[in-house]
């Protein structure tokens, strides 16, 4: 097989050959493959960030009004653009403060008498649902080391329906 023109190429061959021809090309035509898929991976992951961004931007706003309304700061939206259902979606990632947790789990023990294995993870996680559900002494207790951020948000666009 020739070096390919262009990435393209290039994947056209990758793609009509079994993995035992590839794997005989010559070492220099592999890492000549190698590159470019990682070139043009690394080039899409930079344009999905772009496209990201900019779905942010646009829609950003409307999905922090939708939430606002529901009376939340995360989770996932709907509302409508030129006939397109705009699935706007912002995850919540809650991150513990491991020092903190270690002295609550020690006060639990041992100041409270309870096991508290029933509370938290052995590596000092604790579950949002369980979270959530703890009464209000328990929650308290563990808010301070508690932080709520978000995660990446995530847009998804839904055509209108053509009949």
């Amino acid at each position: 097989m020739s070096e390919p023109s262009n990435a393209l190429s290039g994947f056209a061959g990758i793609d009509a050959m079994s993995i035992g021809d590839l794997a005989i090309l010559p070492a220099a035509t592999l890492a000549s493959l190698k590159a470019q898929v990682e070139q043009i991976y690394e080039e899409a992951h930079r344009l999905d960030d772009k496209l990201d961004a900019a779905l942010d931007y646009r829609y950003g706003p409307r999905a922090h009004q939708a939430r606002a309304a529901q009376e939340k700061d995360t989770g996932t939206v709907r509302f409508e653009d030129n006939g397109f259902i705009v699935v706007a979606d912002l995850p919540k990632r809650v991150k513990w403060d491991q020092q903190r947790l270690k002295e609550l789990v020690d006060l639990i023990q041992s100041g409270w008498g309870e096991n508290p294995a029933d509370y938290v993870k052995v590596k000092f996680e604790v579950s949002e649902r369980a979270y959530e559900s703890w009464p209000p002494r328990l929650r308290e207790l563990f808010t301070p080391a508690r932080a709520v951020e978000t995660g990446k948000p995530a847009y998804e666009l839904i055509p209108p329906k053509t009949f």
